[in-house]
């Protein structure tokens, strides 16, 4: 192992804003409740729509990634060039994207080696939890009974995928901490022979994984996602890079450099920076007892845009993936 990187992990989760429990399970924390009104997204082809403090909509989807991808040029180096265009328009790309055939190359790659169609894993740190974002369409059938047919069809189909804790999901996790043989204490079925990433490509097999990441930074993020990504691919997995909601670093170097590589691999990025912008604040609040850690909480609003775009997303990667058709709207 790698003794800078054990460094920089230590720092990290010194500093980190989801604080790493002294017990081997992280503890969940309780999910918000809504009005069933906020629980009914729009129809289908036009962004999640939700009810906000201000009566403010989601951003729209316009643009999309095609309309970039003709001034990108994309780096086959280690470095990420922060002049192209989608690094300096970033914050502007759509919540949810255009998703071109590269997904599925990748796709049928994936299922010529045996991947799980019907399941798909996050990669990320406390806020991407069962109980912080997905898992509610496993545990309440009356949430799952609200949506659209076109997600409930989606729900369905990768029931099992939802509501499942997993190596590659815990508190304070970093992109080096998915690489780190020592990250997952030897739980969730994983051995110290592997990596989070390797582990849960194993127990859990999946055809697609949401990567959202980077609350907590190190100084070589980039590089370490750029090893996950190509693993993943090797592997016949599609990635979803996402966006995160802070900007705990200060620049924004990180959402930056996580639309960059979804250019340079050409992979699908959720932006879900872009579905907070018209609430107050970006929709973070400082936890009381960490005020040190700065606003990088998502509050109920904005836990349940995370919750709606993020499968919308796996939605729109996984019928374009497919080739899928929408299921047939209700009489």
């Amino acid at each position: 192992m790698n003794h800078r990187l054990i460094l920089t992990l230590f720092i990290c989760l010194l500093t980190s804003a989801c604080q790493i429990p002294h017990t081997p399970q992280p503890t969940a924390t309780s999910t918000p409740t809504y009005t069933q009104d906020q629980l009914i997204p729009t129809p289908r082809r036009e962004p999640v729509s939700m009810s906000t403090p201000t009566g403010s909509a989601v951003p729209t989807r316009s643009g999309s990634k095609s309309d970039l991808q003709t001034s990108l040029t994309p780096s086959s180096t280690s470095t990420i060039e922060t002049t192209t265009p989608v690094s300096e328009d970033w914050q502007n790309l759509p919540v949810i994207p255009e998703v071109d055939s590269n997904v599925r190359v990748i796709h049928e790659n994936g299922l010529s080696l045996g991947n799980d169609p019907h399941a798909f894993s996050i990669f990320g740190d406390c806020q991407s939890r069962p109980a912080e974002f997905l898992g509610v369409f496993e545990t309440d059938p009356l949430v799952t009974e609200s949506l659209p047919p076109e997600l409930r069809e989606t729900v369905l189909y990768f029931e099992g995928s939802f509501n499942r804790d997993s190596p590659t999901s815990q508190d304070g996790t970093t992109p080096g901490a998915l690489l780190w043989d020592q990250w997952h204490r030897g739980e969730y079925g994983c051995s110290f022979a592997e990596t989070p990433v390797e582990c849960e490509l194993r127990i859990h097999n999946p055809s697609y994984v949401i990567i959202q990441i980077g609350t907590h930074f190190e100084s070589r993020n980039t590089e370490y996602l750029r090893t996950i990504i190509t693993q993943l691919i090797d592997k016949g997995v599609v990635p979803i890079l996402a966006t995160k909601a802070d900007n705990r670093e200060l620049d924004h170097r990180i959402n930056r450099d996580m639309a960059v590589l979804a250019a340079e691999f050409d992979l699908p990025l959720w932006n879900f920076w872009a579905a907070l912008s018209d609430l107050p604040g970006r929709g973070l609040y400082v936890m009381k007892g960490r005020e040190e850690q700065g606003a990088v909480y998502l509050n109920e609003e904005a836990a349940l845009r995370h919750r709606m775009t993020g499968l919308e997303v796996l939605d729109v990667v996984w019928r374009a993936a497919t080739d899928r058709q929408e299921a047939p709207s209700a009489p």
